[in-house]
């Protein structure tokens, strides 16, 4: 069969990394480029062979510094200009590649190029944000549409000086970059990207990647009859000229053989997406869909309740972005987490004391089975779960689990049921479980600050290291971390079936079992995982998926493989025929 073109970041392993909770070697309770660094051997000892960085510019970090006040600077705590070179090197230096966060659809509204903007009607740079007069309804002024905010409230924020209104998608100190202006492209594309390329970063993960073109800015229609503001998702993602932007960004990233992988949200029309991943369409490499990590939402993200899905529509989320590469020249992403997702474990599988390890195993099984550029993120390869329900909403420092919180509170009138429900919420699917320290040891504080440290980390670290660390793991044969380890060797022993084979879901209506195969030019495997906490549960269709002539080429719990019963999260992987 004809081989497609392997690009060096279609084989590869993202371990991605949020500065101020991975380690912190100053004692200020701030992670920071040096323990990256410090880390450097332990990262590449996973098995990844690319680390990505979020957001380690300058910033008031009011989004965690997805507000970004200066491209070209690094977040003081963090470190400087000059520790990044080095930390660029020093990864290049042990074989690894190295990805920056590119968060260019706003900015801070402490940036620079903003202060300008709003300074008056007539400066230079007015236009380089979107701003509009207000409406006027029987004599009130009003923002100039009914947008919701990703955040909440209403996407516009009234300017008094200049009286007029300008576009922020998430917080009023981020406002929204005017991608209609030729000029402010252009500065985007200095600034933000090839100051960092000509410092040797290998790629982007793009933020918000289509949110550029927000179209005509039509009032959103009524879904929530309650609020003034309406979810405008489909209005402002995926607009008219988002081609023309991205086709001109990949020019820039082109020239450096940089790699982009963008945040798709809002896109539900898979040809849509293809069209962004398409190999001959330039745009982006890759995107990440949320099809799988949205699995169980409300309508409003915590509008709901924990583990409220089955695995028959988990299975079909995964479904839609494997299909992304049958038949097509694009190209798809493996991840469960990241900074903007609780753990995967408490999520997907039992963070119970009995449980959590083989949820682990089994998590990291199914994941290296599937096809796509795969992403682990900092803590998944040792298996951490969300903090408890006992934590004091003070330690839940995100805006988004804040607003929420102070929103059910206003609308309910302070019901203390309303407020339970809105914290079990939180406590499954809110992204602070995903920002707590790492667990490196059982040192105080997890081993994430040094010994001498009198600075409390700026999040309370996890109260299980006892149980969760990766000193202990590093010289534990059984543990998840070393288990992540021997699933990365096989994937890339198997890497045409396991990252480039096209997937089946063999038994989507099973509610008990996600059973797969994979196939690459005469060649399948089976991947059996039991989603469920019984032991020896018989899968019914074993001998007739696997048959006789099958050899096991992994198993989560250490077994030979033989038997059609299953412990509980127990997962596999077969060479069949």
């Amino acid at each position: 069969m004809t081989v497609p073109e392997r690009k060096w970041w279609k084989d590869g392993v993202v371990y991605q990394i949020y500065p101020a909770s991975f380690k912190d070697t100053n004692g200020d309770g701030i992670g920071d480029l040096n323990g990256i660094l410090e880390e450097l051997d332990y990262i590449k000892s996973i098995g990844v062979d690319t680390i990505w960085i979020c957001p380690m510019y300058d910033s008031p970090q009011v989004d965690m510094g997805y507000d970004i006040s200066d491209y070209e600077k690094v977040y003081p705590p963090y470190g400087t200009v000059q520790d990044m070179e080095n930390l660029i090197a020093e990864t290049h230096k042990r074989g690894m590649r190295m990805v920056l966060d590119l968060v260019v659809n706003h900015t801070s509204d402490q940036h620079a190029w903003f202060k300008e903007s709003r300074s008056s009607k007539t400066n230079p740079k007015r236009d380089w944000y979107i701003w509009r007069p207000a409406r006027y309804v029987n004599g009130e002024r009003k923002p100039p549409n009914n947008w919701l905010g990703n955040f909440g409230g209403s996407v516009w924020q009234w300017d008094p000086l200049t009286e007029e209104y300008y576009l922020h998608l998430f917080c009023p100190e981020q406002p929204d970059l005017n991608w209609e202006n030729p000029e402010t492209r252009a500065a985007i594309y200095k600034s933000a990207m090839e100051f960092w390329l000509e410092r040797g970063v290998d790629g982007f993960r793009v933020d918000t990647v289509n949110m550029y073109s927000k179209g005509d800015m039509r009032d959103a229609p009524i879904t929530d009859e309650g609020s003034e503001w309406q979810f405008a998702g489909l209005q402002y993602c995926n607009g008219p000229r988002m081609a023309e932007f991205l086709g001109e960004m990949n020019q820039v990233l082109e020239k450096y053989d940089a790699m982009t992988v963008g945040e798709c949200p809002n896109t539900p029309d898979t040809s849509r997406v293809i069209q962004y991943v398409s190999a001959k369409e330039k745009q982006l490499n890759m995107v990440f869909q949320f099809d799988v990590v949205d699995i169980g939402q409300g309508p409003y993200k915590f509008q709901t309740t924990p583990k409220n899905y089955k695995l028959s529509e988990f299975k079909a989320a995964i479904d839609r972005t494997q299909s992304l590469i049958k038949g097509t020249d694009a190209w798809t992403t493996v991840f469960l987490e990241n900074h903007d997702q609780a753990r995967s474990i408490t999520r997907f599988t039992s963070d119970k004391p009995e449980h959590r390890v083989a949820g682990g195993k089994m998590l990291a099984l199914m994941m290296c089975a599937l096809s796509g550029t795969l992403f682990i993120y900092q803590g998944q390869e040792i298996g951490m779960t969300n903090f408890g329900l006992d934590w004091d909403m003070s330690e839940y420092k995100d805006v988004d689990s804040s607003n929420y919180y102070k929103m059910v509170d206003q609308r309910s009138s302070s019901s203390p049921s309303a407020l339970v429900s809105a914290k079990a919420s939180l406590q499954h699917l809110a992204r602070d479980h995903a920002r707590v320290p790492f667990s490196w040891s059982t040192a105080p504080y997890n081993g994430f600050s040094p010994p001498s440290s009198t600075a409390k980390p700026w999040m309370r670290a996890l109260d299980d290291a006892a149980t969760c660390n990766a000193a202990q793991q590093q010289k534990d044969p059984n543990s998840v971390l070393a288990f992540w380890k021997k699933m990365l060797s096989v994937r890339r022993e198997y890497k045409d079936l396991l990252v480039h084979g096209q997937f089946e879901d063999l038994d989507p209506s099973d509610e008990d079992f996600f059973v797969f195969e994979k196939t690459w030019g005469g060649k399948k495997v089976v991947a059996i995982c039991h989603f469920g906490e019984g032991q020896e549960v018989k899968y019914g269709r074993f001998g007739e998926i696997v048959g006789g002539k099958r050899e096991l080429l992994v198993s989560s719990s250490g077994g030979d493989g033989n038997e059609e019963k299953f412990g509980a999260f127990e997962g596999r992987i077969y060479l069949v025929g």
